[in-house]
This record gives structure tokens, C-alpha cells and sequence, in this order.
């Protein structure tokens, strides 16, 4: 029987939280081999900036035009039991590559199926435990967790880089991919054992002490819940022309290290680790400080702007001289966790558990509305003109959004809408912002 715990009590709910999230941990070191092996795999057989650029987009289309839906289904369904069949279908999409490589059948276009497959599942766990931390962990403890978060992510970009390197001189590539099977598997076994809280309406659903409304009727009370927070609508507007030139330019990563550097994997390794040494350090300073204390959102900007600073180093990077290209990745590591975690900590704190799914996915699909357009024109433009101007471009944006956005009142100000305020009235429609 799974044990219950409590975030009221404050002895009890850090070893059922920490258990669950160190089973995530080792699921996420799997699949982080499998992609960086994947995506080496892609570069050394192809050479292609277009299939990179493909395959990142591939990864990305489930969250950008499936993301609300599943939001909007996490958001009725029990968590736990998603978290669980999330991981499961993650497996059994990596067994079958497994198989597929084992009998050399391979073809990059079941690489591409498997990799939008292992997308829509994370996109499900991800919202579902995401959503969840907020009722397994007390509120002032949030951004800290959210630092947590991002010290893990720097740590398993340290690891999985060099490791992945590693691993490809050794094993077959099968022998990577099951590698992944087994951490999916450890990370389910701590959910037959805790019971993640489940929000007040799923629990009377679960009870039949509330009827269960139509999924798109949900789907629209999330996006008006969205549509009348301008402030956090600005915020993705921003994230919007951000990451068109960021995530194409990061998906060519490994060509500007092979083409541009003249480096190998291992190359590749020193650079990805950089980033992941930086991130321990972000998420450390953020989990220590918790940000500034009167405007999470003030960290979020300078976080931005010390982002835009790294890229552009990596951006002006010598060819001779790859540890430029390292210290603007560990610069760039180190300032994400400052600029996203606080953000998520405003979301947790001041979103109704019952939407949270809801608003970061819908938020997720926002800020990743225009990336699959910048990753179609980036393959075929980095193949004439090079991969720096896109690093070039990101960078300076990313200082020009800092300094913009503090000068804009409804995102400056996002803190100040409280819980009275995104409370969903009785025709279960979400009250307008700020009293309009």
C-alpha cells in the first residue's frame, strides 16, 4: 500500500518527496544517454544540420501543439498513475529501438517516431509532476526546490555528457538504450510506494462526489485562466522570440563543436559539461539565496541577462580555442537556473493546484510556439552561413528582453496577484487580473 504523507508536517513530506524524486533523477540520467547518444549518432552518420534541426524539432512538436491537451489531461487524471504509465510507455518506445538497432534495421526515421514518442510521454510525467510538487512541498519552500531542480539538470548534463562519450566507445548503441529501460524502471518502483496528493477536484472525481466536466470545457477555463493574467502572457510572449533563436541554435550545438572547433564527442562532452557544472552552481546560489525577496521576477531578469552575456561568448568564440566556447556554456549554465527557477516558484505559489498543469503547459506551448518555425529555417540557413549567427542573435536578445522587461508594469509586477485573485468563480470561469 502506498504510504500517505503531508506537506503540513514538516519532518514527513522531504523523505517522500526526495524518494520519488531521486527515482526521476536516475530516469532522467537514462534518458539524457540515450539523447546525447542519439543525437551523435545523427551527427556522425549524417552530418546534416537539417536532420539535427529535425530531430529537435521532432521533440518539440509534442509540446507546442499537444502540450495544452495534455496539461488539460494531467489535470483530471491521477498523478501518480500518470507518472507511471508516462515512464512505462518511455521503455517501451526505447525497447523497440533497442530491438531495431540489435537486428542493424535502424532507419532515422524510427529514431525520429521514438524520439516524439519518448516527447509526448515526458510531456505527461513532466506536467504531472511539475504540478504535484506544489501539494508535496510546502510554499516557502518552492524556489528552493526549484533550485534543487536546476542543480539536478546541471548535474546530469555533467554526467551524461562525458558519460555518453564514454559509453560510445565501449557499448553498442543498444547497450546505451537499455540503459535507459532500467533507470525507467527505477524511478516507478518509489510510486507503488508513496501516494502523491492529488488536487481537491480529482479526489472528489475520484470519489463521485463531483461530475466530471468535458475535457475541452477544461481546456478553456485553463486558457482564460491564462488570457487574464497579462503579466505571465508577457512573460511567454518574451520566451516566444527567445527560444526561435535559441533552440535552433543550441539543437546545432554538436555541429559548431564537430565543424566549426574541429572537435570530437569528447568536445562535444567538455562543452555540454560546462553547462551542467554551471547549472549545479546556478541551481546551489539559487537554493541558498532563494532569489531576491521582494521580486522573484527582478532574479529571473538578471539571470536573462547574464544568459545573453554567455551566449555571447560562445557566439564569438575562436576556432583555435575551444574553451571560449566552455566558458560561455558554464556562464549560460549557471544563469539559467537563476532565470527559470523563480518563475516556476511564482507559478506553484500563486496558481491553483487544480490548474497548475494547465498554466505551464499552456505556458510551455506559448514559449515554444515559434521554435519549430526557427528550427525549420535554421537546418537549411546554418548550412550556408553558419551556425554563430544564431548564437549571435540569441545572445544580444536575451539582454534586450532583461532590461525590457523590468520596464513593463504587468510583468514587473506579476508577484502581486494572489490567490484570491485566481480563484475560478462558480461558472467555472477564472476571474479577470488585477481586478478588471
Amino acid at each position: 500500500m502506498a504510504t500517505q504523507f503531508s506537506v503540513r508536517d514538516g519532518r514527513r513530506w522531504k523523505p517522500a518527496f526526495f524518494t520519488i524524486w531521486g527515482g526521476q533523477a536516475f530516469s532522467l540520467l537514462g534518458s539524457q544517454l540515450v539523447q546525447f547518444a542519439l543525437i551523435w549518432y545523427l551527427t556522425v552518420e549524417t552530418g546534416s544540420a537539417t536532420v539535427l534541426a529535425t530531430a529537435s524539432l521532432v521533440g518539440l512538436v509534442p509540446h507546442v501543439i499537444l502540450g495544452p491537451i495534455v496539461g488539460t489531461l494531467v489535470d483530471r487524471w491521477d498523478r501518480r498513475r500518470t507518472m507511471v504509465v508516462a515512464d512505462g510507455v518511455v521503455a517501451l518506445a526505447t525497447i523497440v529501438l533497442v530491438l531495431l538497432f540489435a537486428v542493424d534495421r535502424v532507419a532515422i526515421w524510427h529514431i525520429y517516431v521514438v524520439m516524439f514518442i519518448r516527447s509526448l510521454a515526458g510531456g505527461f510525467h513532466g506536467n504531472a509532476m511539475g504540478a504535484s510538487t506544489s501539494l508535496m512541498v510546502p510554499v516557502e519552500h518552492l524556489t528552493r526546490i526549484q533550485g534543487v531542480n536546476q542543480m539536478l539538470n546541471g548535474g546530469l548534463n555533467v554526467v551524461a555528457a562525458p558519460m555518453g562519450a564514454l559509453l560510445l566507445e565501449i557499448l553498442p548503441m543498444q547497450g546505451i538504450l537499455a540503459i535507459d529501460v532500467v533507470t525507467a524502471v527505477v524511478a516507478i518502483t518509489p510510486l507503488f510506494f508513496f501516494q502523491v496528493p492529488q488536487p481537491e477536484r480529482i479526489e472528489r472525481q475520484a470519489s463521485g462526489e463531483s461530475q466530471r466536466v468535458p475535457v475541452w470545457q477544461d481546456f478553456k477555463e485553463g486558457l482564460r485562466y491564462m488570457l487574464n493574467w497579462p503579466g505571465l502572457m508577457m512573460i511567454g510572449f518574451m520566451a516566444v522570440m527567445i527560444n526561435f533563436l535559441l533552440s535552433p541554435a543550441f539543437s546545432l550545438l554538436p555541429l559548431l563543436v564537430k565543424d566549426y572547433f574541429g572537435g570530437g564527442a569528447l568536445e562535444l562532452g567538455w562543452v555540454n559539461s560546462a553547462f551542467g557544472i554551471g547549472a549545479i552552481l546556478g541551481g546551489l546560489i539559487l537554493g541558498v539565496w532563494g532569489g531576491f525577496k521582494k521580486s522573484k521576477i527582478a532574479t529571473t531578469f538578471v539571470g536573462l541577462f547574464g544568459m545573453g552575456a554567455g551566449i555571447l561568448i560562445l557566439a564569438q568564440a575562436p576556432a583555435s580555442s575551444i574553451w571560449w566556447a566552455v566558458a560561455g556554456s558554464l556562464i549560460v549554465g549557471i544563469m539559467q537556473p537563476i532565470t527559470n527557477g523563480p518563475i516556476g516558484a511564482v507559478v506553484q505559489s500563486t496558481v491553483a493546484p487544480d490548474m497548475q498543469a494547465r498554466v505551464f503547459s499552456l505556458l510551455g506551448s506559448l514559449a515554444g510556439g515559434m521554435s519549430p518555425i526557427g528550427l525549420m529555417l535554421a537546418g537549411p540557413i546554418a548550412d550556408r552561413v553558419g551556425i554563430q549567427a544564431w548564437f549571435l542573435l540569441g545572445g544580444i536578445l536575451c539582454i534586450l528582453m532583461a532590461f525590457t522587461g523590468m520596464l513593463i508594469p504587468a510583468v514587473r509586477n506579476i508577484e502581486s496577484v494572489s490567490k484570491v485573485e485566481t480563484e475560478v468563480r462558480d461558472d467555472n470561469l477564472p476571474e479577470p487580473m488585477f481586478g478588471n
